[in-house]
């Protein structure tokens, strides 16, 4: 009786926590055969208020932009960094010290030209505009713009949780979760929450990666300070639950089971 009771306990503490093979594909509903397909739901990425514009100025001749670049690290700058205890940080931290902020207001202050509205543009419209002010100055100006803190957070069930600064303007759903470890084994793929907040309003969406539609949704590509919520399953409990409840509920089970066993003992004697 001991070694059935044994084996009983132990079924019941396996098929408690495990997770079975359906929950942990990918593209499981709808996935087409092979075939080409237009990518629609692709969007240009807008300029916001607090995003940190990388902003450079070339022309044939250098001395006459160089106001309106922020000086590049080394010289003078450097030697101020180390003033500031800041001569560990890495180059891609540095650079933060040389973008310029957008505003609430949605404008970023450049050199000679004041005040530029940029938000709601996107890159290539905001590197026009500033072009076509900048010809009173440099007739052969050209601009370069890029975001200095595109960055996205992953929270939830992925290895490698926090938030993620990305130098691609274009990235996806699919390549931020692999930035961060991919999911883990108790990731609940049909429960995929996006926020996003633009120009004061706040949404929310939920994806199911087992669906095909995913690459259809307007949420598939990211953009500049989304959140990623991956949930868990519900066999995650058993993993973080109290020791103590846990043995508490196996003990009862255990019992349970001792108890019917001893009955029917009794009835066939």
């Amino acid at each position: 009786m001991r070694k059935l009771v044994f084996w009983l306990f132990l079924i019941s503490v396996l098929t408690t926590s495990c997770v079975t093979y359906d929950p942990l594909l990918n593209f499981e509903e709808g996935v087409p055969t092979p075939t080409t397909e237009d990518i629609l739901n692709q969007m240009e990425l807008r300029i916001q208020p607090e995003d940190l514009l990388k902003i450079d100025v070339y022309s044939a001749n250098p001395e006459a932009v160089a106001a309106f670049n922020l000086q590049q690290v080394g010289g003078q700058q450097q030697m101020n960094m180390q003033q500031m205890g800041l001569q560990g940080m890495g180059t891609n931290n540095l650079e933060f010290f040389m973008g310029y902020f957008v505003n609430q207001e949605g404008a970023v202050d450049l050199p000679y030209l004041g005040s530029v509205d940029v938000v709601g543009l996107t890159l290539a419209q905001a590197k026009n505009k500033i072009a076509d002010q900048l010809k009173r100055y440099v007739t052969d100006a050209v601009v370069n713009i890029r975001f200095l803190n595109f960055k996205v957070t992953i929270l939830g069930e992925v290895n490698r949780p926090g938030a993620v600064r990305l130098s691609n303007k274009r990235v996806t759903l699919l390549e931020a979760i692999g930035i961060a470890g991919d999911l883990t084994p108790y990731a609940n793929r049909e429960e995929v929450l996006i926020i996003r907040e633009v120009r004061g309003e706040r949404t929310y969406a939920r994806l199911n990666l087992q669906d095909y539609d995913i690459f259809e949704s307007p949420y598939f590509y990211l953009q500049q300070n989304d959140v990623v919520y991956v949930e868990p399953l519900r066999s995650r409990i058993a993993t973080v639950a109290d020791p103590l409840q846990r043995f508490i509920s196996y003990g009862t089970g255990l019992l349970s089971i001792a108890t019917l066993i001893i009955a029917l003992r009794g009835n066939n004697r």
